[in-house]
């Protein structure tokens, strides 16, 4: 029998269990939140003459908690209008319900006797068959289920989501003695499938995989730093992009996560496995010991690591903590020699033997810090998983690392890495120099297309499994290029489908992405069925080469300039009018050119976590790539009575003027950048390409026509310029936008009016797109336009628009 999930019944509604909760929302899943009754009433229940019984108390802190996390940022939630799926309700009178779910989880406090009461309680309402499962973060499965029935055992085992569950990917599955294969299987495919998860199963080990590890390597960091008298400025200089981890590095995420929780974790692992060889390293050190002595937690206590301080004149400075006084002093810049070495080098993964051969204090850092990692993790295996490969799934899930352990060590060389190793007093486990006597010298290769991992008992690489539903570019760009210049990669995915991926800076679109675009389009309609634009990279693109319109715009080339401008609207046109089905794969920060790139697709198939929107106003200009135009004809295209065209146009207006951006891609669609019934949302980014690749396919073979261009536009003139005029006018008077910004907003109403035609009419996009280039290029001669380009540029951000 196939199982389906229809409806998620959420036990704890703390900030893992709403935001559980809500992410199961997030994939259109109908959810009941339970929570515990409060024992008394507060005060604004005393004042209304509330009682303990009236539902509004009784049910208060799961509607609090729910409230709590849905106005928490980053947003737990891709539209504020699927918060709707979600009924709250508590553990005394709405128990029975979970009778009606096909997935309980549970997720109370950390306290073996308080999940096995709520699993006693479950039992007596949960039908047999229902899949029910335990968010715990180290408690051993198999004694949370003692005393249950069979059907219970069966259908049970622990399922690790990492906070926010929305952003955090990793998706820990921890069987029980008694969890069936199905159940197993089940949840690994959903984790991937539908909640966009990094499904790992793990074994029932202290901390499981991931926190395992990660809190190894922050453990390990904390008892070195002191050792090397490093501050925290520069670790955190250390640990950040530079090695391909998140901006807030280390020392500024645990302020975020809690110092708190980091502690309650490293201290279960210190009592919890006795016999792991790197134990001691997860007692606290001395600093840490005071620092939760003081509650100096982080965000959440108000200092930690760093600290804000408010100044006489209302501004904020902050402070860093030095681990030697323990007392808080102005930053200080960390700067190495060996970090210089890396900044010409632009794949992560080509800096690793940079950075270890380092003649300063990063490069013992370094040495030091990998050396640790790569035999602790070494020796985790078979301990924590049989398979090495999922230690470092967990790692880029749950910690946001660019590279897994096994990956950055293939990348300074195995033999390298136990240099390292030995040079720290440690040995590798005894595996890894059987895989080198045996004649394989890295964990990893990649063979048609695929990625193989050495499998230990089997001593041989096999396939890394689940790979058949992913294009990973990286492993076929070699063997699948079609063309290639300094700006895109052109492959061919097979079936007859190509695929642009940008190469360029922050992903910007230049020159010469733009003839790689004409390129691949040339390419597709002579030899293939059809084009996909899509790239792995951080951000599918940050926007158009504001750093090269600057240059002309200083210099008054406008001829060359407006070539530029029209060479840009041209491709995007192409984009629309190629004899091929065109499919735009956008992800994360999709802006400026991204932005019209996708607006221009036959179709965009876009990753949940997709940050959409035209941003030009910020530079002083408006969108001159069709962005203007498009925005104009999706207005027209939904005008029904004169008495709302007006509206429509002044909606899509709004969203050019204030620049605004998608919190996902599901917002994208409120602001007419996404159309419903074309364009599609994937919640998986790692299906992402296989998923666009099957559309153009699916199109082509459905007979694609080469659509015909727009002449049929209506523009409604003088009606919507007096308007959008008007409303500038007072915006200015008010005091809300500048005098520059009034006449960019102007610029853009003339666009978007048509004109100051005396009545409305119909046009073509070609009219439209002359107008938008005009406006573009008199605003590119303003001096206020000039000196935004040049800011962006000295701030380092001259891909950006």
């Amino acid at each position: 029998m196939k199982r389906r999930i229809n409806k998620v019944a959420v036990i704890g509604s703390g900030i893992m269990g709403s935001g559980i909760a809500c992410h199961f929302a997030n994939i259109g899943v109908e959810v009941l939140l339970l929570d515990i009754v409060p024992r008394e009433l507060n005060e604004k229940e005393k004042k209304k003459g509330l009682t303990l019984e009236d539902k509004e108390v009784r049910n208060r802190l799961v509607n609090e908690s729910l409230q709590s996390s849905l106005k928490s940022k980053p947003s737990p939630i891709y539209h504020k209008k699927f918060a709707n799926r979600i009924k709250t309700g508590n553990l005394e009178d709405d128990i029975s319900k979970v009778s009606e779910a096909d997935w309980i989880i549970e997720v109370v406090v950390e306290r073996l006797e308080i999940k096995q009461k709520v699993f006693e309680n479950l039992e007596k309402h949960r039908k047999p068959g229902t899949l029910i499962t335990s968010n715990t973060s180290g408690i051993p499965i198999q004694q949370m289920n003692e005393g249950r029935s069979d059907d219970f055992k069966k259908h049970f085992c622990g399922t690790h989501f990492f906070n926010p569950p929305r952003y955090l990917r990793l998706f820990e599955i921890i069987p029980g003695p008694d969890t069936s294969k199905e159940v197993l299987e089940f949840l690994n495919e959903f984790g991937e499938k539908f909640l966009g998860k990094k499904s790992v199963v793990a074994k029932d080990t202290p901390a499981f995989i991931g926190n395992r590890v990660g809190i190894f390597s922050i453990m390990s960091l904390f008892h070195m730093v002191k050792e090397m008298g490093m501050t925290i400025e520069e670790v955190d200089k250390l640990t950040g992009p530079v090695i391909g981890r998140q901006k807030s590095a280390t020392f500024r995420t645990v302020d975020v996560v809690g110092l708190d929780t980091l502690v309650h974790v490293a201290n279960g692992l210190h009592k919890g496995v006795p016999d792991d060889e790197a134990h001691e390293l997860f007692a606290l050190p001395d600093f840490i010991q005071t620092m939760v002595d003081n509650e100096w937690f982080g965000s959440k206590s108000g200092q930690g690591f760093y600290k804000k301080i408010k100044n006489e004149d209302g501004s904020s400075t902050i402070k860093s903590l030095d681990l030697d006084s323990l007392e808080y002093r102005d930053q200080k810049k960390a700067s190495f020699a060996t970090l210089e070495q890396t900044k010409t080098i632009d794949n992560v993964e080509d800096r690793f033997e940079v950075l270890i051969n380092g003649k300063d204090k990063a490069g013992e850092f370094y040495r030091k810090s990998f050396g640790a990692l790569f035999a602790y993790v070494s020796h985790r295996i078979p301990e924590i998983t049989d398979e090495l490969y999922k230690v470092d799934d967990a790692m880029k899930a749950g910690f946001g690392w660019e590279h897994g352990p096994f990956q950055i060590w293939d990348a300074v060389g195995v033999k390298k890495g136990i240099e390292l190793i030995e040079a720290e007093g440690k040995k590798p486990a005894a595996w890894v120099n059987e895989m080198l006597e045996s004649g394989k010298d890295s964990f990893y290769t990649v063979k048609e297309g695929n990625t193989y991992f050495y499998d230990i008992p089997k001593k041989e690489h096999i396939k890394v499994p689940g790979q058949d539903s992913f294009i990973i570019l990286d492993n076929i760009r070699e063997s699948k290029e079609v063309f290639k210049n300094s700006g895109v990669v052109v492959e061919d995915l097979g079936d007859g489908i190509l695929n642009v991926e940008f190469r360029s800076k922050m992903n910007a679109i230049g020159g010469d992405v733009l003839d790689g675009i004409n390129k691949a389009i040339d390419i597709a309609e002579k030899d293939y069925q059809g084009l996909v634009v899509a790239n792995n990279g951080k951000n599918f693109s940050v926007g158009a080469n504001i750093g090269m319109i600057f240059m002309l715009a200083v210099e008054q080339e406008y001829e060359e300039l407006n070539m530029a401008i029209k060479y840009f609207q041209d491709t995007m046109m192409r984009m629309r009018y190629s004899s091929i089905p065109t499919v735009a794969a956008p992800h994360a920060m999709t802006l400026g050119g991204g932005c019209e790139l996708s607006l221009h697709a036959d179709k965009v198939v876009a990753a949940a976590e997709t940050y959409i929107g035209l941003v030009e106003f910020g530079v002083g200009v408006i969108p001159g790539g069709g962005g203007s135009k498009e925005m104009t004809v999706r207005a027209a295209d939904t005008f029904e009575k004169d008495d709302v065209e007006l509206n429509r146009l002044r909606e899509n207006f709004l969203t050019i003027g204030m620049a605004k951006v998608s919190t996902s891609a599901y917002e994208a669609y409120d602001t007419n950048i996404l159309q419903k019934g074309k364009d599609i949302v994937v919640v998986n980014p790692d299906r992402q390409l296989a998923i666009a690749k099957k559309h153009a396919l699916l199109m082509a073979e459905n007979g694609y026509t080469k659509p015909i261009h727009r002449t049929d536009i209506k523009v409604l003139g003088k009606q919507a310029l007096g308007a959008f005029l008007v409303g500038t006018d007072q915006m200015n008077a008010g005091k809300y936008i500048s005098d520059h910004d009034k006449k960019i907003a102007n610029k853009l109403a003339y666009v978007m009016a048509g004109g100051d035609l005396s009545e409305p009419q119909m046009v073509s996009e070609q009219y439209l797109l002359d107008l938008e280039r005009e406006a573009f290029l008199s605003l590119t001669g303003e001096r206020k336009t000039l000196e935004r380009l040049q800011h962006m540029l000295k701030k380092g951000k001259p891909l950006r628009n």
